[in-house]
């Protein structure tokens, strides 16, 4: 048997993608897309007699901050040790594509978090997924709410920067403006009081990132985009560090339906974890 972990390429991460769906991740249609934009050269493949058996994001947002996510092996791989030793080689990599002192964060399963604590990541909070079938309640048009693309995106770019590690510019832009995606602000005169992306997935739509100064501007925001859901599943993904965001997916009547812990290694960022209702993705953070 041989044994190899390398970069992956465009058509592998389109495979890992489907892979993800196939464990029930539901990401969204245009994932690949963004994911490889946002770091080309973030992706390890594990390949194993010549056949993609494995791989995983170690995607570099900025030169202190990175995240490893969608970790796959394929089901006759596993319980071998071969990803044991995909993922150690994807944090090694990862931290050499970052500055000294920097952070990588990840999300992880229940069953996960003790091995990710063997390799030095500490737990920092859970994150729960909630979905909801369709709007709770119709209120028309919500006042202050705007096209996010209509917004300065200086400002949007300010406001991302309080609730997420460090400058992500390029690939905020892009999510932002993907296809198939809802993209609304909330404005009060010249002053950007939250914004949120709602993505096409394989099943329903998610809603994220989901930013606001505070549960009512959330909350208007996140009941606008339900009432474009037609219908379908809407999913949001919430910390437990900001107890309002699992208040509005109560309020909602959501259900919860899976859960996990966003970790740590090194210094945990400084964040305004208050005006995080909704985290833009469990896969590249």
């Amino acid at each position: 048997m041989t044994e190899r972990i390398r970069s992956m390429n465009r058509a592998e991460l389109d495979l890992l993608i489907n892979w993800a769906e196939e464990e029930g991740w539901n990401p969204g249609i245009h994932d690949s897309e963004m994911f490889w934009n946002l770091d080309p050269n973030g992706y390890l493949a594990l390949d194993i007699d010549g056949e993609l058996s494995g791989g995983g994001a170690i995607v570099r947002h900025n030169s202190h901050f990175g995240f490893m996510g969608l970790f796959v092996v394929t089901p006759k791989h596993r319980g071998k040790q071969h990803g044991r030793k995909l993922w150690y080689a994807r944090r090694d990599q990862l931290l050499e594509r970052l500055d000294d002192n920097a952070t990588i964060g990840l999300d992880g399963v229940d069953a996960m978090v003790g091995f990710y604590e063997q390799g030095g990541f500490v737990p920092f909070t859970r994150h729960r997924r909630f979905t909801t079938s369709g709007p709770s309640r119709i209120n028309g048009t919500a006042p202050n709410l705007v096209p996010l693309r209509q917004v300065d995106f200086q400002l949007v770019k300010a406001f991302d920067a309080q609730c997420f590690p460090g400058d992500r510019h390029l690939f905020l832009k892009d999510w932002i403006e993907q296809p198939q995606a809802i993209s609304i602000a909330s404005m009060e005169s010249e002053k950007l009081e939250g914004f949120a992306v709602m993505r096409k997935c394989r099943s329903g739509w998610k809603i994220g990132p989901l930013f606001a100064e505070d549960l009512s501007t959330a909350d208007r925001l996140f009941v606008a985009l339900l009432q474009q859901s037609q219908g379908q599943p809407v999913f949001l993904d919430v910390p437990d560090n900001n107890p309002d965001a699992v208040q509005l997916c109560h309020s909602h009547g959501m259900s919860e339906v899976f859960g996990c812990t966003r970790m740590y290694l090194g210094p945990p960022p400084e964040l305004a974890h208050h005006k995080i209702f909704g985290v833009t993705t469990l896969e590249v953070g």
